[in-house]
C-alpha cells in the first residue's frame, strides 16, 4: 500500500472516529451516517482534513465537482469554467447567485478583503499577466491555503495559493456580500 493510500485510510478513520465521539446520542439516524460518509469521501477527494466546525455542505458539494472537465463557458459537471464553478458551488451551497464572468464575480458580487482574512468561501482571484485586464481566474478558498478551481489543462482541482503560479499571478480575495 501506498503512502498516499495509507494516508487516505487514517484520515477517514479519524474523521469518523471524531464525528462517533462528537454524537450525544446512542441511536444514530441514516442522516448522520450519510453525512459522516458523504465527509469522508470528500476528505478523500479534496486531499484535505475536514473539521467538525468546517462548512461540510461546502467541502461535499466541492468534492463533487473534481476531476470535472474544463469547458470555457461551461457550468454543469459534464464540463466547467472557472466562473461557471464558482457560480454553480454558490448556488448549490450558499443559495446566491453570481455574476458569469471571472471580474463581474470580483466588481459586483465581492467586498475586497486581505488575503491574511480569507475564509472558507471566500472567492480568490487572478490576473492572466497584466492587473489591468482585471481578473481572469477565479477559485474558492477552502482553507489551509488551498482553493478550488477549475484549470484549463487539468480541469477541476484543488490547488494552493503557495504554488509559484499563484503567487505570481495573485489579484485579490472577495467575500461574496
Amino acid at each position: 500500500m501506498t503512502s498516499k493510500g495509507l494516508k487516505y485510510i487514517l484520515r477517514t478513520l479519524l474523521l469518523c472516529m471524531s464525528a462517533a465521539l462528537t454524537m450525544s446520542s446512542c441511536g444514530t439516524s441514516k442522516r448522520v451516517n450519510t453525512n459522516i460518509r458523504e465527509i469522508a469521501i470528500a476528505a478523500i477527494k479534496l486531499d484535505m482534513d475536514i473539521a467538525l466546525k468546517d462548512n461540510h455542505k461546502l467541502y461535499i458539494e466541492a468534492s463533487k465537482w473534481i476531476g470535472t472537465p474544463y469547458r470555457y463557458g461551461g457550468n454543469s459537471r459534464k464540463g466547467t469554467d472557472c466562473s461557471g464553478l464558482t457560480s454553480a458551488i454558490y448556488k448549490n451551497v450558499y443559495k446566491q447567485k453570481l455574476e458569469r464572468s471571472a471580474e463581474k464575480q470580483r466588481s459586483k458580487n465581492c467586498k475586497s478583503i486581505f488575503k491574511r482574512n480569507l475564509k472558507e468561501g471566500d472567492l480568490v482571484f487572478f490576473h492572466g499577466g497584466s492587473k489591468r485586464k482585471g481578473a481572469t481566474h477565479v477559485g474558492i478558498y477552502l482553507k489551509e491555503n488551498k482553493f478550488i478551481h477549475a484549470s484549463t489543462s487539468s480541469g477541476v482541482i484543488v490547488s494552493s495559493l503557495k504554488e509559484y503560479y499563484y503567487e505570481k499571478h495573485w489579484l485579490g480575495a472577495g467575500r461574496v456580500e
